[in-house]
């Protein structure tokens, strides 16, 4: 290098190039971290400018995923205040979970909020992009964090069903020992695309289409939104624009964000600068409604299972209904001719033999024709089963396809899913009428969808056999639409939404609990959660839970709900309390302690003010009450729209009376009529509320607090009760006993004292250690609270 300078140094530019040469070779030479820590920096200067530009481009959708609970839109089942779900969010004890919905409901969504959350690490898999390999880098990762930091690691893994069962095998045993907390994403019924042994060690939470509610506080978020949505942009969207994009969006957020992204970023300013975005606009944005259907899934085995009983329950319209959605999804008309033919011999026989003979031509003529023309045929095979007759009323299947592509889905009410897979998880099938159990093989139940009750597809005519049985389509269809508007009748019953692994410890412990209750006790517990109607996700408040009757119960039949349980007296609050130690932690009811006119107040010191309840349930939580109404109105305040409330309540007035229980002879007649009549007139007081109501008064408090469809049952009940001294005590004290005056006090309003202290000798001469038939009565209030659309007085 030197001598390699000197020769060039005649040459002043050479000198200076040399110099120069000289001054860069001398700085790498002997600073090379700098020069290491330069490039760091301008390659992280790099990424930071990809990172900002990839997150720049990104679709609206991804841009606008709500990044916290509180920015999370629906599902409000699983994740309203006092779920159970947002209880562990919120508390960083999320187990293995697994979300089930169709696409565009939130289940990544849900998954971002947990990982912006938790305090363990979060890391992420799509089980398209990933396999086994990946897998064991995940977690022998997590064995090292965990065994180093004594930190956890959550894995989410999107689209799980895609994962085959060797794949799915490699995750069980670190979800099994804990060392990962799997969430996964699934479009697919996870009880016949997940493995088993993960779907017994994981929480199901089943997540639904968002209502148009959501859709619309979404689309205006995002306009408002300077950051992530068009915010920085004067956009003015027509309203009729905005339900066209909610109506065809169906539930899906994507769709809804897609389309407004694409309305926007094609449409020009106008010279204010703003981007007007019409009816027009909208329809080119989005033009088509996506069906949800797969050909080998759980919406497949529903749909199907929905056709084929509503061909045994004789309903037309929904057989034709459910047929054309399968039919618009692409479903193959040969296995449709293919489960009629079955349906044939297995359903109508020989009721109708020429049904066979019907639907064997129609069959062929659709192989001869095809489609399009061929659903003529596929229309017609089904109009025969659903009723029998030969008819040209075909067209009701187009009108029913007209519908599928302009209407709202609906989904299939739960009793008509295919309950072979699921049903001891979702309930699916549950509440189904089995039509050939009933007289004339039919019975009034609901197969269309809530959303087109009273949806007229088939029309019979007035020629050949339909002119016979246009009368009794008539008939049914009416009573179908009875039951489905009946809420206590045939209607579809609620669908379960949630499941959770098979805990037996936790069964046998609950079992014990609420198995030491009398029979009389037990039916009227029984008849209160018949009434409350809950599912297994509902959030439940016990006004009564003292004897801890109603809480065990409530807790057994809400496994992914929640409980709040008031106890009167801080004793019984005490040991509700020490019961309750044995369950898990979160599995555990919220005990608050106090009276009931102050339940807003313990609430609020619970950090559960804001929660609004799916039902109340209690036993004499009115017993001691005045203003009954008032107290009903303030419950009415702490449930959610739509929710329940199922009271028992003991009926004063109906209660055993103790000069029945005197032998005939125990008194002289005259004295024993005045103490008859005495006894009487204590229930028939018109100053005393605790005691002259009836059953009907009930009723009229409960509608005067603001519920609907209020309904009274009562129940009498004769038990077997001794009469012991101290009972014998308590009748004939003089003083007062909380408040309220005795038996004894009662009577002297008719009768003089010396009549008194004979009543008194007779009973204890009579009673006093025997065991005598006690007669009650209980009435069972179950009312619910007006909707939201009943509250604001719309339809």
């Amino acid at each position: 290098m030197s001598r390699e300078l000197r020769t060039r140094g005649s040459n002043p530019l050479a000198r200076a190039d040399a110099t120069s040469v000289l001054r860069h070779y001398t700085i790498r030479s002997v600073a090379p971290p700098c020069r290491q820590q330069s490039s760091t920096a301008v390659k992280n200067l790099f990424d930071h400018a990809r990172e900002q530009l990839v997150e720049k481009e990104q679709p609206l959708a991804a841009r606008m995923r709500p990044r916290t609970l509180d920015e999370y839109v629906g599902q409000e089942h699983i994740l309203a205040p006092g779920r159970l779900l947002r209880r562990a969010i919120q508390a960083d004890r999320v187990s293995s979970l697994i979300f089930y919905d169709p696409p565009g409901t939130g289940k990544t969504t849900l998954a971002s909020v947990i990982a912006n959350t938790t305090r363990s690490h979060f890391e992420s898999l799509n089980a398209v992009l990933s396999g086994v390999k990946d897998v064991r880098a995940v977690t022998e990762a997590a064995q090292k964090r965990r065994g180093e930091f004594g930190r956890r690691t959550i894995l989410f893994v999107d689209e799980v069903h895609r994962w085959n069962k060797a794949q799915q095998d490699a995750l069980l045993p670190w979800v099994e020992n804990g060392t990962v907390v799997l969430i996964g994403a699934t479009t697919e019924n996870p009880y016949f695309t997940v493995n088993r042994a993960l779907v017994s060690r994981s929480r199901i939470f089943q997540l639904k289409p968002l209502e148009e509610k959501h859709l619309k506080d979404m689309a205006a978020r995002t306009l408002a939104d300077p950051e992530r949505g068009y915010g920085q942009l004067q956009v003015e969207l027509a309203p009729n624009a905005l339900e066209h994009l909610v109506d065809v969006a169906n539930g899906d957020a994507r769709a809804l964000l897609n389309a407004l992204e694409l309305a926007v970023e094609t449409t020009d300013p106008d010279k204010a600068g703003i981007h007007h975005i019409s009816m027009a606009v909208a329809e080119e944005s989005i033009q088509r409604r996506a069906v949800l259907y797969d050909k080998e899934g759980d919406y497949h085995f529903d749909t199907i299972s929905a056709f084929i009983k509503s061909l045994r329950g004789s309903d037309p319209d929904a057989a034709l209904y459910w047929m054309a959605k399968m039919v618009y999804a692409g479903e193959d008309p040969r296995f449709l001719f293919r489960r009629m033919l079955i349906f044939c011999g297995e359903d109508v026989g020989l009721a109708d033999p020429n049904a066979l003979t019907v639907v064997t031509a129609a069959a062929q003529a659709f192989d001869r024709v095809g489609l399009p023309e061929g659903r003529y045929h596929l229309g017609m095979a089904t109009l025969y089963l659903s009723t029998c007759p030969k008819s040209n009323s075909v067209m009701g299947f187009f009108d029913a396809l007209e519908t599928v592509n302009k209407e709202r889905e609906g989904e299939v009410p739960n009793h008509l899913r295919d309950a072979s897979r699921d049903k001891e998880g979702f309930g699916h099938g549950e509440g189904y009428l089995y039509p050939h159990a009933y007289r004339d093989h039919w019975v009034a139940q609901q197969y269309l969808p809530n959303s087109l009750q009273g949806k007229v597809f088939y029309k019979p005519g007035d020629i050949g056999y339909e002119a016979d049985i246009a009368e009794q389509v008539q008939r049914r269809r009416e009573a179908q639409l009875a039951a489905a508007l009946d809420r206590g009748g045939g209607g579809a019953p609620p669908e379960i939404l949630t499941t959770s692994p098979k805990d037996d410890q936790l069964d046998h412990w609950l079992a014990r609990a609420i198995s030491g209750v009398g029979e009389q006790l037990a039916r009227i517990r029984d008849g209160v959660f018949e009434s409350a109607r809950l599912q297994r996700h509902s959030l439940v408040l016990d006004l009564a839970a003292d004897s801890g009757l109603m809480t065990w119960e409530a807790l057994r039949q809400t496994p992914e709900g929640g409980v709040y349980a008031l106890a009167i007296d801080e004793r019984a609050a005490k040991a509700l309390t020490e019961q309750a130690e044995a369950l898990p932690e979160l599995r555990q009811p919220v005990i608050l302690a106090g009276p009931r006119d102050a339940l807003p107040q313990l609430l609020a010191e619970a950090d559960a003010g804001q929660i609004r309840f799916d039902a109340i349930i209690g036993r004499n939580a009115l017993t001691r009450v005045g203003a009954r109404a008032t107290m009903l109105a303030m419950f009415a305040d702490l449930l959610r729209p739509d929710a329940r409330i199922a009271l028992a309540e003991s009926v004063p007035r109906e209660t055993q009376r103790l000069y029945a229980l005197l032998p005939e002879n125990a008194l002289p007649p005259e004295l024993a009529e005045r103490l008859q009549r005495a006894e009487e007139a204590i229930y028939e007081q018109a100053d005393d509320s605790m005691v002259n109501w009836t059953a009907d008064d009930l009723a009229a408090w409960a509608t005067q607090a603001g519920f609907i469809d209020c309904q009274v049952s009562v129940r009498e009940f004769c038990s077997q009760q001794t009469v012991s001294n101290r009972l014998l005590d308590l009748w004939f004290q003089t003083s007062q006993t909380g408040g309220r005056p005795s038996y004894a006090t009662r009577l002297s309003d008719l009768l003089e004292p010396e009549a008194i202290r004979t009543v008194e000798q007779a009973y204890r001469a009579h009673l006093a250690g025997k065991t005598v038939s006690w007669a009650s009565t209980t009435a069972l209030l179950e009312a619910s609270k007006p909707g939201e659309a009943e509250e604001s007085g719309t339809t």
